[in-house]
């Protein structure tokens, strides 16, 4: 799934992920924007099975160890520690396995890199948020040798657009 900022992508993965919950045991990675009084200060990465949390990345660090992607610096330490190992357990245990999502802080950090590309080219049912400016190269690199389906959320879909994804599921 993928779609311009703000347009609905989480809101659909949600739904989707409402219905499934009574046919698949879901395991993954959210990574939630973190607001306080309206100012971003950066990202958190959530265990889905275990509601682990912690931080993918911030603005707010002032000597930054890890990469920096536009004012943010990745830390790269919490993003393994829960990212890594939720993808891991879900690999090994549950039905269906949630990315959300493939963005450029995601993919900064070679060892969460590594396992989502080993999430992506398992067996497992995935459901994954592609950030769009990555959209092309995670499909010709990833699909080649198995089925892939995109969905471009907008405007015009997102409200239904969860019932077309569960349908490949049920």
């Amino acid at each position: 799934m993928t779609g311009r900022a703000g347009v609905g992508k989480t809101t659909v993965l949600t739904r989707s992920l409402n219905i499934l919950r009574d046919k698949f045991s879901i395991g993954g990675i959210f990574c939630p924007e973190v607001r306080s009084g309206g100012v971003r200060l950066g990202f958190e990465i959530v265990d889905i099975a275990t509601q682990r949390r912690g931080w993918l990345a911030r603005a707010d660090v002032p000597r930054c160890s890890g990469p920096k992607i536009g004012k943010y610096c990745v830390i790269v330490d919490e993003a393994i520690n829960v990212g890594v190992t939720a993808l891991e357990y879900a690999l090994s245990n549950c039905g269906l396995i949630v990315i959300d999502e493939v963005g450029p802080m995601e993919l900064s950090i070679p060892k969460l890199k590594s396992t989502i590309e080993k999430v992506l080219k398992s067996d497992k049912d995935v459901i994954a948020v592609i950030h769009r400016n990555l959209i092309t190269d995670v499909i010709s690199e990833l699909c080649r040798n198995q089925e892939c389906k995109v969905y471009e959320v907008n405007e015009r879909n997102r409200e239904y657009l969860h019932l077309e994804i569960v349908k490949n599921f049920i």
